[in-house]
């Protein structure tokens, strides 16, 4: 069984302080095909769907769609700042490497 992937509190304060849940909108977070290592993330505000994962929040909802879901098992999505900028991150064990941009992995 896998595990799902785990929203950190971090991650779901920035939600809520961009304030997602007031349009009804939730962290959409998925792969896809390409990028320069095989696979990258999709992270971008969405309307819940009927067959996402939901993982919710400080009442904030992160949500990953079924075929997503098995690429992101186990992986945690955090919210990060640094000099360069703040942005959505995922630390994924899956990934057998990733790329320098942050959002393309492979497995």
């Amino acid at each position: 069984m896998q595990l799902p992937p785990k929203v950190t509190e971090r991650a779901f304060e920035r939600l809520a302080e961009i304030g997602a849940a007031n349009d009804g909108h939730a962290l959409r977070v998925a792969v896809e095909g390409g990028g320069c290592s095989g696979f990258q993330y999709e992270i971008r505000l969405d309307n819940p769907s009927n067959d996402d994962l939901v993982l919710e929040g400080q009442g904030q909802k992160v949500v990953v769609d079924s075929v997503s879901l098995p690429f992101l098992a186990g992986a945690t999505i955090d919210f990060t700042e640094e000099l360069i900028g703040a942005r959505f991150t995922i630390n994924n064990p899956n990934a057998s490497s990733s790329c320098g941009c942050g959002t393309s992995f492979s497995m």
